[in-house]
Parts: C-alpha cells; structure tokens; sequence
C-alpha cells in the first residue's frame, strides 16, 4: 500500500523452497523492533503471482548459501515497466530504515 512505510517481505521467490528465500522469525522481529525503536514506517509486503513467470529477488541466490535474508525497499507499482510508481514517503522510510540497520542493527 503507497504511503504506509517501507515493505518488509519474509518470504521470496517461487516454486516452493526450491527457488526462494524465507527469513527467519527472529531476522523478522530484530528488524520490525529495530524499525519500531527508531519511528520508520513499516508495512508487511509479498511479491505477488511470481508463479506465472518473473519476479523474484536476488535474495534466493544468498539464501542459498545458507544467508539470513529479508527483502526491505519501498513498494513499487509497475516495476521494470517504462514508469515505475512510488511514494515519497515509502522511498524515504526505506532511506531511514537503511540507515538504522547500517548504524544500528546487531
């Protein structure tokens, strides 16, 4: 939803765990105490019907190496189309929540 903060998506990919990544709850809940500890908007996210071709994310590729991942950014409407929409709002809260897990996550 535009307007809500950034999105937080658990879950990648397609074709059951074969093709994906699935963050681990206590990845999930460090991340949603860090955003909620600093004020940044967020919001629960999901890439959509991945399973009839496209979309996905490169966090398969380091899940697969035994990485905790956990897709974060700002929700997109049309991506890769010739206009990509988004809000002023979410790109900014995904700003801030870059920001607090560079300086601040543990």
């Amino acid at each position: 939803i535009f307007g809500h903060g950034v999105v937080v998506t658990k879950f990648t990919g397609s074709g059951g765990k074969y093709s994906a990544s699935d963050a681990s709850a206590e990845l999930v809940f460090k991340v949603r105490k860090l955003f909620n500890e600093n004020g940044i908007p967020w919001q629960i996210g999901e890439l959509g019907k991945v399973d009839i071709g496209g979309g996905g994310t490169v966090a398969k590729f380091m899940a697969n190496r035994g990485i905790q991942v956990l897709d974060v950014g700002p929700a997109l409407l049309s991506m890769h189309a010739p206009f990509e929409i988004a809000s002023k709002v979410d790109l900014y809260s995904s700003y801030l929540g870059y920001k607090a897990f560079l300086e601040k996550f543990e």
